[in-house]
């Protein structure tokens, strides 16, 4: 007769789960046993820490748009998740948690790890349910996957130890039947109304300075934007989550936008006239057109979505590639390119910079370096997770998506130490990939004995450790949004290659930039996993597109209010600067 646990795991089973991210222990041994003795339907990737197993999870579901899993005790274990669910939550990815809990009968009564996780996961979650008995297993099992991967979000299921390892004997409610669900996923038209689609052609052929702004939720309409630019002569401007929608050397595309971003993305948002926002909510406002500058068209699965950044005249809501193949019949052509040709112009010099900045050959060797160098023997195929921090500007800016890459990172919650459990899902769910993680030392540390994960499986990942020995873009905030001094913001360096070893995986350094790429093809050669510690110039500041006066300000009084490295940061800087009149 089935356990519980069973019936769990077989649910899984059935909505096409293969692969669980999680870390055992007396809370789910229950489940365990029922993966134990399914492990050649479902595999099990035993983390060392739980909040990699729900980062893991994440990115499985935006790398593959399956249903991710995570599994984690009772008490500190489902605790240890929530970073990596709100990661899934505020990126908006289908993820199924599943934890454990004290027996049924001593909830609430002052019993070892008794955590109530169903109240806990109130925020996080989409569906929450804790299971009240082994026939009551099937119904939530289907609605939690159903609900993740429909609604886009994070389901969250809690069962206590004992009910874990009961039979499934009958012993239900009247109304309970047995076997009344269903693990059949319905997929919707996801298309807007005719008139609507009429209405936003309508705002978008009466433009004449037309910005396509184009986030994560893009990325499966790469064709059908460069054929909307073409069509109308529109720049396409990237959120950072969109960076893969299409490659950074297509004619149409001014990268990226905000901090990170470009000038040429910033010049096409000022100065546009009407404005197509694509399955993006890129949060940072002060960066789009001021409200009543432009007309607005916006494409998004979700209607909560619609207008939420800016003033919008018609939402369509649908899915992105749908929607835009639907609405290009109705766009006529904007005879008008010099829109285009302008943002155009401007990514010419603008990848001119970007390549002198990331050529030089002084010592301590630059970040951009790096960057670049690793984005000349990326593959077509690859799949590049970043970490947050400074080290998204690089990966912003230096390493260029190409057609066919996937490329992701924390988008709305930001968080670190994400970038080493991306790369090991992108390797679990693509074993014949090349899954290259690019991360600050800062963000790596905090969960870098993921990296033994990674060895255990046999994962030829490749980890990237751009080395400042600093949390640098904490250090920037501090001067250039407060102006103030640095503080508690120094790393005691470590030896990352020496560590990798150490773990029986493969380690090279890098630290003279006439040597990066050499050693960088020794690397990414390697069979074994591996990673890449690049030690770099703690004071190469990630300079926005533009700077504004207030941030001027505030850096100089950072400076004068005793900044301890204000000499070679001030140093730097101007050198940077220089280059860039020059």
């Amino acid at each position: 007769m089935a356990t519980a646990s069973d019936v769990l795991v077989d649910g899984l089973i059935d909505w096409g789960v293969e692969v669980v991210f999680g870390l055992p222990g007396d809370g789910v041994d229950g489940v365990m046993e029922a993966l134990r003795q399914r492990q050649n339907d479902i595999h099990f990737i035993h983390v060392r820490h739980e909040e990699a197993a729900a980062f893991m999870a994440c990115a499985y579901a935006k790398y593959t748009g399956r249903l991710g899993v995570c599994l984690a005790t009772s008490g500190p274990g489902g605790i240890h998740l929530l970073n990596g669910l709100y990661d899934a939550k505020m990126d908006g990815q289908p993820v199924l948690a599943i934890t454990g809990m004290p027996y049924h009968d001593l909830v609430n009564t002052y019993q070892q790890q008794d955590v109530l996780l169903d109240r806990l996961y109130e925020d996080v979650s989409v569906y929450n349910a804790r299971v009240m008995g082994p026939d009551h297993v099937e119904n939530v099992v289907e609605l939690a996957c159903r609900s993740a991967l429909t609604r886009r979000g994070v389901a969250h299921l809690t069962i206590p130890i004992d009910f874990q390892t009961d039979k499934v004997d009958g012993k239900r409610s009247p109304r309970n039947r047995p076997h009344h669900v269903s693990d059949v996923y319905a997929i919707g038209a996801e298309l807007p109304t005719s008139g609507d689609m009429q209405k936003a052609a309508d705002i978008l052929n009466a433009g004449k300075r037309i910005a396509i702004l184009a986030g994560q939720g893009a990325l499966q309409a790469g064709d059908e934007l460069e054929r909307v630019a073409e069509t109308l002569g529109a720049p396409i401007v990237k959120a950072l989550l969109g960076k893969a929608c299409v490659p950074d050397d297509s004619p149409y595309t001014t990268g990226g936008i905000g901090l990170l971003g470009t000038a040429p993305s910033q010049d096409a948002l000022e100065e546009c006239d009407t404005l197509l926002i694509v399955g993006s909510s890129f949060p940072y406002i002060e960066f789009y057109p001021r409200p009543g500058q432009a007309r607005a068209v916006q494409i998004d699965i979700d209607p909560v979505r619609i207008g939420l950044r800016y003033p919008v005249e018609i939402g369509l809501v649908g899915d992105s590639q749908r929607t835009l193949h639907s609405l290009l019949p109705l766009l006529k052509r904007n005879e008008d390119r010099s829109f285009l040709r302008r943002a155009q112009e401007g990514m010419k010099h603008w990848w001119q910079w970007m390549a002198e900045l990331s050529s030089r050959t002084d010592r301590p060797m630059k970040p951009q370096v790096v960057a670049w160098e690793l984005n000349k023997r990326l593959r077509s195929d690859a799949i590049i997770s970043c970490d947050s921090g400074t080290i998204a500007t690089w990966y912003a800016r230096h390493v260029m998506a190409q057609r066919g890459q996937m490329m992701s990172l924390s988008g709305n919650l930001a968080t670190m130490a994400n970038g080493l459990p991306y790369t090991i899902a992108a390797q679990v769910a693509y074993p014949n990939r090349q899954c290259v993680g690019f991360v600050g030392d800062g963000g790596f540390e905090m969960l870098m004995a993921e990296f033994s994960t990674a060895v255990k499986y046999h994962l030829p990942i490749k980890v990237v450790v751009v080395k400042n020995n600093v949390l640098g873009q904490i250090r920037w905030e501090q001067m250039v949004f407060l102006g103030n001094p640095e503080y508690g913001v120094s790393l005691e360096p470590i030896d990352f290659a020496a560590f990798a070893r150490a773990c029986g995986g493969s380690g090279y350094s890098i630290d003279d930039p006439t040597k990066c790429g050499e050693i960088l093809d020794q690397a990414l050669s390697d069979p074994n996993p591996t990673i890449i510690e690049a030690v770099v110039d703690q004071y190469e500041p990630p300079m926005p597109a533009r700077i504004t006066r207030e941030q001027a300000i505030r850096f100089a009084e950072a400076l004068l209010r005793g900044e301890p490295n204000r000499e070679r940061i001030a140093l730097t800087v101007l050198s940077d600067q220089v280059r860039q009149v020059v």
